[in-house]
């Protein structure tokens, strides 16, 4: 693993970093790799504008198709009248 040395780092910004992964439950040191993490991302790794349907299919794409049974279920009830 690398080590980065931040030696100027300014005292606001080293605060809230402090809070940022006090909220998040990490270290200082995990925090910045999770927001590096998330800056470097490619277009692929991350697609905004990829709807949730889009984003399962290519997650399952993988997998040959199958059928999801069909849950059989009863009839609704009438509304009781007062």
């Amino acid at each position: 693993m690398t080590n980065i040395n931040l030696e100027k780092l300014e005292p606001q910004l080293k605060e809230r970093l402090q809070q940022r992964a006090t909220q998040n439950g990490r270290t200082i040191e995990a925090e910045i790799t999770a927001i590096l993490t998330t800056a470097l991302r490619t277009e692929s790794e991350s697609n905004p504008t990829q709807d949730l349907a889009s984003a399962i299919a290519q997650r399952f794409a993988k997998f040959e198709e199958f059928d999801i049974p069909e849950i059989p279920r009863e009839a609704i009830r009438e509304a009781p009248t007062f």
